[in-house]
């Protein structure tokens, strides 16, 4: 069995299991991150964690999860487009000269391939959506 044929077997079960109706839900404000959710920023100081809401199985082509930071800035590149709703604290995204801030229900839209630095001074959770869903193996990189 190739992987193409696996793919479409284990998303053929999933849709069974759920029925005829194949929509999930997540639950950001329950959700408690820890050290099993950090983000290697190659700064051991930087307090970043994410976790996606949904396995690519569940949703292969769009992505959402759930980023935390505090008192952390760290440079990144995107591979993939990305928009971020702001659930608590304050968001900064320099890009350039320029710098993008958002607060509690703010959303800020990051296409592909920008160079950018996020930024969080204070305790600061988000929504992330990311096209495509593998954001993880075509990760965005930390910029030099």
């Amino acid at each position: 069995m190739d992987r193409e044929m696996l793919r479409n077997l284990i998303l053929e079960i999933l849709r069974e299991e759920a029925g005829d109706c194949p929509v999930k839900k997540a639950v950001p404000k329950t959700i408690t991150l820890g050290q099993a959710d950090r983000l290697d920023t190659g700064n051991p100081a930087h307090r970043v964690y994410t976790r996606d809401f949904f396995t690519l199985e569940e949703s292969p082509r769009l992505g959402a999860g759930l980023m935390e930071m505090e008192a952390t800035a760290f440079p990144w590149t995107l591979t993939y487009d990305e928009v971020d709703v702001v659930l608590s604290g304050r968001l900064e995204i320099r890009c350039g000269a320029k710098t993008v801030s958002a607060g509690p229900g703010e959303v800020i839209l990051l296409p592909k391939g920008s160079q950018i630095e996020f930024i969080a001074a204070e305790k600061t959770r988000f929504v992330y959506v990311t096209y495509p869903a593998d954001w993880n193996t075509k990760q965005g990189t930390v910029s030099e």
